[in-house]
């Protein structure tokens, strides 16, 4: 890929819109500039407005432009950033007019990749970045937006630094005599080292939870057939989404949907009644049901009024146990229950407030430290591995120990992209979108 082509791209969405943003990014993009904007001279970070026109000297559109000079850019290159009405037929147009200047469209993520090539971001910012652009919600746009200002890449340095230092006086153990190095320097960088390992296994155990904060929270409605499971996820949701009926079964897939809960997303779903089926269908749903179980952040189990079974005495931190149907008559109190009712409306209110608990506990534990996504998660088992490889060395091997933390500085390195492989790169990159 070169990187020294011009390139441009629609920055804002697509479609009907009353604003475009096309973004230009190259070397030496001055004199297109003053081609653009119908100039003589022009200041960078300065918008102008323009009467834009194409090589034969016809009106595009009326546009305002910006020059940002290198290195004071996104992508640390000359860029122009043009806004025009976002007429379709203009957007082309402008394409047209920058193809014929001899430039070219940006593949997805280009422009990021060259913010990363010219050191303006990292890895972990990118994938701050990606997480930004997908986010949905408030506490989406926070946990997203602490990673692309550098927050996880502060920590990821400061590892990776220890981790270094920690190899290197191992090596020198070997290569001085005891006088010439610090005093009991091999119990301190064992000691440094289990303490990178804690930290990055506590960063590892707090995964799930911040996969749920950027994914979305998993909440699945769970219980025997005919407990009402539809009728909770239907006043949940405030609509009519799954069907309701008094006969057994009735539910054989997952339903589901997306609601904000507190700044939070949030994805419900209701699933078919657990029984021994002997439909084949119904039992296609029951074992998504089992899936659904096995990836939820919350359950709330389910159960009738007139049919309840005893909770468990250390019932699952994840689960909500609901009595429903309480409006059928007197039931016997459960300890630990919440006694619902669709039909009066009992309880919703006592529902909604153990699931922004849980919600809540959840947000405290992805909060605190650095976000683990898919690609991080994988490169920090792999460093947490080999640190614990370094701790299960002899204390007398410390050429052994050297190469087991420097191999932890190295997972820790691609993280970052300070060291990197050509697959790494194109699969983070290629998440984002044109312009990006």
């Amino acid at each position: 890929m070169n990187n020294n082509e011009t390139i441009f791209a629609l920055s804002s969405g697509h479609g009907k819109s009353g604003v475009a943003v096309i973004r230009v990014s190259g070397d030496d993009l001055y004199n297109l500039f003053l081609q653009i904007t119908n100039r003589k001279s022009a200041d960078a970070r300065h918008a102008y407005f323009a009467n834009f026109r194409d090589t034969s000297g016809d009106l595009i559109d009326q546009v305002i432009a910006v020059y940002f000079s290198a290195p004071h850019s996104f992508t640390g290159t000359d860029i122009i950033e043009i806004y025009s009405h976002g007429a379709p037929a203009v957007i082309n147009k402008v394409f047209e007019y920058l193809r014929d200047m001899g430039a070219r469209m940006a593949i997805p993520g280009e422009f990021s990749r060259r913010a990363f090539y010219n050191n303006k971001m990292d890895l972990a910012d990118i994938d701050g970045l990606v997480a930004l652009l997908d986010a949905q919600t408030d506490a989406q746009r926070k946990s997203a937006l602490a990673s692309m200002l550098g927050g996880d890449s502060e920590t990821y340095n400061d590892w990776r630094t220890q981790m270094i230092e920690i190899s290197a006086y191992a090596a020198a153990i070997l290569d001085y005599a005891d006088d010439e190095l610090p005093a009991n320097i091999g119990q301190t960088i064992r000691t440094k080292t289990k303490k990178l390992y804690d930290e990055i296994d506590n960063a590892l155990s707090r995964h799930t939870a911040v996969r749920a904060i950027r994914g979305g929270i998993n909440i699945v409605l769970t219980g025997d057939v005919n407990v009402g499971k539809s009728s909770l996820f239907n006043t949940i949701v405030g609509t009519n989404r799954a069907i309701v009926s008094d006969t057994p079964g009735t539910t054989r897939d997952v339903v589901s949907a997306n609601l904000d809960i507190d700044g939070y997303m949030v994805n419900l779903s209701d699933t078919a009644g657990l029984r021994d089926a002997t439909d084949t269908v119904e039992k296609i749903g029951i074992a998504r049901t089992q899936s659904e179980i096995k990836n939820a952040d919350i359950i709330i189990n389910v159960q009738c009024a007139n049919n309840t079974t005893k909770i468990p005495p250390r019932p699952a931190p994840n689960t909500i146990y609901v009595i429903n149907k309480s409006d059928l008559g007197d039931t016997p109190h459960i300890r630990g229950a919440i006694y619902t009712s669709t039909k009066t409306g009992t309880g919703i209110k006592a529902l909604m407030t153990a699931i922004r608990k849980k919600i809540s506990k959840i947000a405290e534990t992805a909060e605190s430290g650095v976000a683990v996504n898919a690609r991080t998660y994988e490169l920090l088992t792999n460093a947490k591995t080999e640190l614990k490889s370094a701790l299960d060395t002899p204390s007398e091997h410390y050429d052994i120990f050297a190469e087991h933390t420097h191999r932890a500085a190295d997972a820790i390195g691609k993280i970052l992209g300070t060291i990197t492989a050509s697959d790494v790169l194109d699969a983070t990159f290629s998440q984002l979108c044109l312009g990006k």
